[in-house]
């Protein structure tokens, strides 16, 4: 068998190490705003992205994101110091701006030096962006239009998150595609990350060629060897197909629910007979409007859990995105970000080849 000449050897490494300096170029406001080798930031997905796996990202060149959800300040303090203990890298917090104690919450990022805070789950309030500033780190948050990307931005918001409905968890109506038409073009004075059905690296240097900043990724991440989800868990994201990834449906729209995706499973089944009866306990004057919304929202309470650390998949919520169809193996977090890389890089590499070459 013939052995690869050293200069075609030379050619190729050279042709890599273009392309990865093209890589770098195309998401330098990225890297510059999250401090890090990769513009790759992790979602914060609830009883997932704790200590462990976002000390890993982290270290690994990503930028990992605490999920604070429920927590009250002590807990996040808690945490945060836990992270900091594992990666001397930078990492960010994710705080629902619904949160009671949001106030409370901030100052716990601050006073713990937390470079980033990015603010989720509604329209920041000014007062918080304002706190999160003044306390010397940088504001993220989600737009998912145009008009609220340029509202956010009057406010003072240092970056944006736009995530398409691929997404896994509560996600919103539009595609990643459709949003980054919308938004990219027009924003230019903050970075953006795109978001929402990301699994390879040529997907992420189309976006980054449109104009992104960046891309956050959160299902592929949820599989890795580092995620602290139970091995059921993760083995379903194995088996599963982009498909299978479906946002839960509203049957009556006097009783709003909100979208999720999730991995299709007895509970989601279960959950439209429990709103069908529910329903139908409203109509016979059971219950009232409000107790039937109620009954309708509690249905899911806890299940997160039951699936991410309890390893219950079939009656458990199995938030996955619909790039969950290109998980084959459970991987450590370095290969991740490493594979994603590499793909880009050989894009770039691929479309420098002289034509008939592959």
């Amino acid at each position: 068998m013939a052995s690869t000449p050293p200069d075609m050897k030379m050619d190729d490494t050279a042709q890599r190490a273009a392309a990865r300096a093209r890589l770098d170029r195309l998401w330098a406001d990225g890297t510059a705003f999250l401090g890090t080798e990769f513009a790759i930031l992790a979602g914060a997905m609830s009883w997932v992205s704790e200590r462990n796996l976002v000390s890993a990202i982290s270290n690994a060149g990503g930028f990992g994101v605490l999920a604070c959800g429920a927590m009250e300040p002590d807990r996040l303090a808690e945490e945060i110091a836990a992270t900091k203990a594992l990666t001397t890298r930078p990492f960010g917090v994710n705080l629902i701006t619904m949160h009671p104690r949001l106030d409370d919450l901030v100052r716990v990022c601050i006073e713990a030096g937390v470079t980033h805070v990015v603010l989720a789950g509604g329209v920041p309030p000014g007062p918080a962006i304002r706190a999160i500033k003044d306390g010397g780190a940088k504001v993220m948050a989600f737009a998912p239009a145009l008009v609220l990307a340029k509202r956010l931005v009057r406010l003072g918001v240092d970056a944006l998150v736009i995530e398409g409905a691929e997404a896994g968890g509560h996600v919103g109506p539009v595609s990643l595609t459709v949003l980054a038409q919308e938004v990219l073009p027009f924003i230019r004075s903050v970075p953006v990350f795109v978001a929402g059905g990301l699994g390879r690296g040529e997907a992420i240097l189309s976006y980054l060629e449109q104009g992104a900043a960046g891309a956050q990724l959160g299902t592929r991440f949820a599989a890795s060897e580092e995620s602290i989800a139970h091995e059921r868990f993760k083995a379903a994201f194995v088996r599963a197909n982009a498909r299978d990834a479906v946002t839960s449906v509203q049957l009556d729209e006097r009783f709003p629910v909100i979208p999720v995706r999730g991995l299709s499973n007895a509970g989601g089944r279960r959950f439209l007979q429990h709103q069908a009866e529910t329903i139908q306990r409203f109509l016979s004057g059971e219950l009232t409007r409000e107790q039937a919304q109620l009954d309708i929202e509690h249905f899911w309470a806890g299940s997160l859990r039951r699936a991410v650390i309890e390893g219950d998949v079939e009656n458990g919520s199995v938030m996955a995105g619909q790039s969950v169809g290109m998980i084959s193996a459970v991987q450590p977090v370095a290969s991740i970000i490493a594979e994603l890389v590499d793909q880009a890089v050989d894009a770039l590499v691929r479309r420098e080849a002289p034509a008939g070459e592959s």
